[in-house]
């Protein structure tokens, strides 16, 4: 076995019972950012057990205190910088690709949340059918803080939460704990973790491929957790008032008029949060989103990637490059972002990162060909 198939083997541990497989996101250390080469074999897995009549469901976590901390933006960077974005653009390519085939899959998936999952870790969960919560999960999509958007068919998945919760949460890069998550319909159910070793157990001898009878299963070890006192749920009204606005300077003036009548430090402290975000990245966030509202999970991506190969070129910003150095390289925390007013940049530049790219080479996303399997409602609903 060559050293890239041995990795590609390290890095998802593959554990075979009955009906069930269960995969495990092996690399603790670097809590199971996504590699390329996981990737790849994530995509290979799913496509095999697809085809396998004897595989029921997949079970999908990861080892250590988190299930994904996102894909391995470090070295999509190096990458860059060694070969071109075109290196970069093949990293996200092969990985939607893999968020694409999760959310039409045929059979069950069920991620194992417990612990960490932002980033590239929610692509590989949220278009699964089960998403199960602990006391340990901490969700967010902190693209925004990098110089990047929320990618990985967030579009799709923030835009669905209730009112204008996606638009916060993708703008501010807020993290949520298992019970918001369960709140708001990111997970599908709560389980105390200590009870998931019994939740797999029961899974993998589920003869069943029945969304009702998986659901029953795990249900028999939910339990409803009790939201904080300080739970930003709690702000949905001042959420839904402040986000709905049109443009991003419209919601930070909602917000500052929000400081002025309530004294609140968590309306200060997301002022705060958002001037300190990329201001492009905030308005292709804001853009992105609300366009995929009324798009499909398939559009979504497409799009997605057609802008992820806009930022990996930075031929209208560079704020990518500057977020990963300020915060994952040099980590002074302290990126200039270029523009770095909100007013600075036009609404035509935006325009541009939903544009086809200027490249003879260039194809658009081609995710997995979906027609040949007989897909569930709840996927149809999707497309």
């Amino acid at each position: 076995m060559s050293s890239s198939v041995s990795s590609q083997h390290d890095q998802v541990l593959v554990e075979e019972n009955s009906f069930a497989r269960i995969l495990t996101l092996n690399r603790p250390k670097q809590l199971n950012a996504l590699s390329f080469q996981m990737i790849s074999r994530l995509l290979e897995l799913f496509l095999a057990y697809e085809e396998d009549p004897n595989v029921k469901l997949v079970i999908l976590k990861g080892k250590g205190r988190a299930f994904c901390a996102g894909g391995d933006v470090v070295a999509v960077v190096h990458d860059i910088w060694a070969g071109g974005w075109r290196a970069g653009a093949n990293f996200f390519m092969k990985e939607f690709s893999l968020n694409y085939l999760m959310a039409t899959y045929s059979k069950p998936q069920v991620s194992i949340l417990n612990g960490i999952v932002m980033g590239g870790g929610n692509g590989v969960s949220m278009h699964g059918r089960f998403r199960v919560a602990t006391e340990n999960s901490v969700f967010a999509m902190p693209e925004t803080a990098l110089g990047l958007f929320p990618d990985v068919g967030a579009s799709y998945f923030l835009s669905r939460l209730p009112g204008f919760f996606g638009e916060y949460v993708g703008l501010t890069g807020a993290r949520l704990d298992g019970a918001e998550m369960l709140a708001c319909g990111l997970a599908t159910h709560f389980v105390p973790s200590a009870k998931l070793p019994m939740v797999e157990a029961a899974l993998c001898d589920a003869d069943s491929s029945d969304p009702v009878i998986i659901s029953s299963i795990i249900d028999q070890y939910c339990e409803k957790p009790s939201l904080k006192e300080q739970t930003v749920y709690n702000r949905l009204d001042v959420i839904d008032r402040c986000f709905s606005q049109r443009t991003v300077e419209e919601i930070l003036s909602a917000l500052e008029r929000e400081v002025v009548d309530q004294r609140d430090g968590w309306i200060f402290a997301t002022i705060q949060t958002l001037k300190k975000a990329s201001p492009t990245s905030l308005k292709i966030s804001l853009r992105s989103i609300r366009v995929g509202r009324v798009q499909g999970v398939g559009a979504c991506l497409a799009r997605e990637y057609r802008m992820v190969c806009h930022v990996m070129r930075g031929e209208f910003s560079k704020d990518f490059f500057e977020g990963c150095r300020a915060i994952l390289l040099d980590k002074d925390k302290n990126p200039k972002w270029e523009p770095s007013k909100l007013e600075h940049i036009a609404d035509t530049t935006i325009d541009r990162y939903f544009s086809k790219v200027k490249d003879e080479d260039w194809e658009d996303l081609k995710p997995p060909t979906r027609s040949k399997f007989n897909l569930p409602p709840y996927v149809i609903a999707k497309l």
